[in-house]
């Protein structure tokens, strides 16, 4: 059980949420947890739950509430206790039971991520996922909403900026305009905010629109307040109108931390000897910290020849297009994404010369293509995916247009997995390499179609010669996929590279527009959720149980997604006979198909993640097809509601949300209607009253 403050108070249990009604144990139960673990006077206590003019009775009422939450919690198995200390009350929490503990805790731990900021940014993101919407919104203490909620709410701006600071410093300039579009509309008084737009806008090439972003904020100042731009603003203004190099982007702001002031080390930009700096708005800037060494991200560092420690951001730099890459000092230049694409592992980097620091640079999300442990089934998909892609092209202009395969189907039915096999199946078909370009961010949303033709172009400039395979991975519209689709060269210049296209959408209309196959996948056969089964979990164990491994594969509904979770918790527990996981699973599958110490990796969050892609509308009429009766999807529908309109069946099909039937032309998988009515109990459950 878990408390939330950052949001409206509530407490939660895992996917279930009791968003508590406002009354006086609620400002009670924020005036304490925001202080947690510290002893709170009665007399605070009581003006954060009566304000400054308080009954006569306040202090017995004050006892009141605190019985009231104590049985609050005995309802909810809530094991925190409220303690009586003199002259008021403590509650204990921790960083897993408290949000705001929480939150700090991940921005402390981000704090000693520095050198590393690609680690940074991840922490602090993380940190602020825990932000759950306007701050105490439910509770109705004038005390809390004037002393607490400012000081919270500074501490999420605080982290807010280091973010925008760390993407700037990474060269993700299109990425911080996301964050700061928001920032600056919503706190438009925060001068620090309006100077990152204006730096990611002129790094992004877009003078225009920096000097009018620059131009609003000092009339909104001038207006407002009766006061003119900081001069760090107006220092900033002068260098966009003379098209100055900003130099190198860098965090270079000390970083304030629940009132503690963190140093950051100073950085420098990083240049070949006698080289020649870059002075376009928008040039790519290597950055390196003032340290002796760049941690490695997750994992050891490497080592080169001559025993100096490789970082992976040391041995990847991916540029814009027509920008060489920058060299480290003393070396040659860095390989794309720390190897040779056309074998897919890494390139031996030269040790540095003493002293030299390597530059992090930002992570790409392009990467050779990986090999797919246990992958199982879909052999007849795989024969004519490889197929298609080693088929000689047809002469004529065409064949310097890419040759594309769609592959699709619903999502977490294993579309990456077939992609990514099938190109290491043909590698020898091409020279150039294999390279996986993932076309959504760490948190779903879509990359922008300029941003991944930089990063395509710059990657395919670094390959070897020959022809290239790319798997573009996760494509969310037709929009994204076009541009790296174009005729590359003259006629006669050759093919470009073969282009593999998974998405959870149909795409009719690229394939419509630019030709191609298309592959689309359903659920596994019986047989290839047991082959499944043989090769994750070892042939000994699951011999032993055929049927319950049967069982087991049906309680997943031959999902592949369902299958690997399963089989990544029975491989934990291999004590555990399948008879009883089979069970066990079947009391409440989609809660316990979720891995307990990778929460991303679950149905639930797989489904989730899908529907939050979906239009509001589509998203309310699939839920409305989930909760109904099957005849909902038949051409007719149920007498007493008709059917559901065929452009919305269509539109949720090509999704792939709605399975070809039978029975009917469409059916919803067990597990997704399973998903979508346990969502809707748990949207639809009452607020508790204190």
């Amino acid at each position: 059980m878990r408390f939330q403050l950052l949001g409206p108070l509530a407490l939660a249990d895992g996917p279930d949420t009791v968003v508590l009604q406002p009354s006086k144990p609620a400002n009670l139960l924020a005036a304490l947890l925001l202080h947690a673990n510290s002893p709170v006077s009665a007399e605070y206590l009581q003006r954060a739950v009566w304000g400054e003019e308080q009954p006569a009775t306040a202090r017995a009422a004050l006892q009141t509430c605190v019985l009231r939450l104590r049985r609050l919690f005995s309802r909810h198995g809530v094991t925190t206790s409220i303690d009586a200390v003199p002259g008021g009350y403590r509650i204990t929490a921790a960083p897993p039971t408290l949000d705001l503990l929480g939150f700090r805790d991940r921005v402390r731990r981000a704090a000693g991520l520095d050198r590393d900021p690609e680690a940074e940014l991840c922490a602090l993101r993380d940190a602020l996922s825990l932000w759950q919407g306007s701050l105490l919104a439910n509770v109705r203490s004038v005390v809390l909403h004037r002393d607490e909620v400012p000081r919270l709410a500074e501490e999420r701006l605080r982290a807010v900026e280091r973010v925008c600071d760390l993407l700037l410093g990474l060269g993700r300039c299109g990425e911080a305009l996301v964050d700061l579009w928001t920032a600056t509309r919503v706190h438009p008084g925060h001068e620090r905010f309006h100077e990152q737009l204006i730096e990611a806008l002129y790094r992004s090439g877009r003078q225009s629109q920096a000097l009018a972003e620059y131009r609003r904020v000092k009339g909104f100042l001038l207006e407002e307040l009766g006061v003119d731009p900081s001069p760090s603003l107006r220092r900033l203004e002068l260098a966009v109108l003379r098209g100055e190099d900003l130099g190198p982007a860098g965090p270079a702001a000390p970083r304030v931390i629940l009132g503690e002031t963190v140093a950051l080390p100073a950085a420098r930009r990083v240049t070949a000897p006698g080289a020649e700096p870059a002075t376009a708005p928008d040039a790519a800037s290597v950055m390196a910290p003032d340290a002796a060494s760049v941690p490695d991200q997750g994992g050891s560092p490497g080592t080169a020849p001559g025993g100096s420690p490789v970082t992976p951001q040391a041995a990847s730099c991916v540029v814009a297009p027509s920008s060489p890459p920058v060299p480290a000092q003393g070396g040659s230049p860095a390989p794309a994404q720390g190897g040779s694409p056309a074998s897919g592992e890494a390139t031996p980097v030269a040790a540095p010369a003493a002293g030299t620091t390597f530059a992090p640079v930002a992570a790409s999300r392009i990467e050779p293509v990986p090999a797919v442990p246990h992958f199982t089934g879909r052999a007849a998909e795989a024969a004519a995916l490889t197929a298609r892609l080693t088929a000689p092209l047809p002469p004529g202009p065409e064949d310097h247009r890419p040759l594309t395969v769609l592959v699709s189907g619903a999502p977490g039915i294993g579309k990456s997995a077939l992609a990514q096999h099938a190109a290491r199946l043909v590698r020898d078909a091409f020279p150039a390499g294999q390279l996986l370009v993932r076309m959504t961010r760490p948190d779903g949303e879509p990359r922008p179609a300029d941003e991944v033709a930089a990063d395509v172009a710059a990657a395919l400039g670094a390959s070897g010669d020959g022809r290239a395979l790319l798997i573009l991975d996760d494509v969310v519209d037709a929009d994204q996929v076009r541009p790296l689709l174009a005729p590359r060269g003259e006629a006669g210049a050759g093919p470009g590279p073969a282009v593999v296209v998974t998405s959870r959408m149909g795409l009719g209309g690229l394939i419509a527009t630019h030709g191609g196959w298309v592959q689309r996948l359903t659920t596994f056969t019986e047989t290839e959720s047991y082959a499944l089964l043989l090769t994750a979990l070892g042939a000994e164990r699951v011999e032993a149980e055929p049927r319950a491994a049967h069982r087991l594969a049906a309680v997943c509904g031959h999902f592949p997604a369902a299958l690997r979770i399963l089989t990544a918790r029975l491989l934990t527990r291999p004590g555990l006979r399948l008879a009883d996981a089979a069970d066990w699973l079947g009391d409440d599958p989609l809660a316990r198909l979720t891995l307990t110490g990778s929460p991303d990796h679950s149905v639930s969050g797989l489904f989730d993640r899908a529907l939050g892609r979906l239009d509001p509308r589509l998203s309310e009429a699939f839920t409305h097809l989930a909760q109904g009766p099957p005849t909902l999807l038949d051409d007719r529908g149920p007498d007493d509601e008709g059917p559901v309109p065929e452009a919305v069946r269509e539109q949720l099909a090509d999704a792939g949300l709605l399975e070809d039937g039978p029975p009917g032309p469409y059916r919803i998988h067990d597990l997704l209607r399973a998903h979508v009515r346990r969502t809707a109990r748990i949207r639809d459950r009452r607020t508790e009253k204190v």
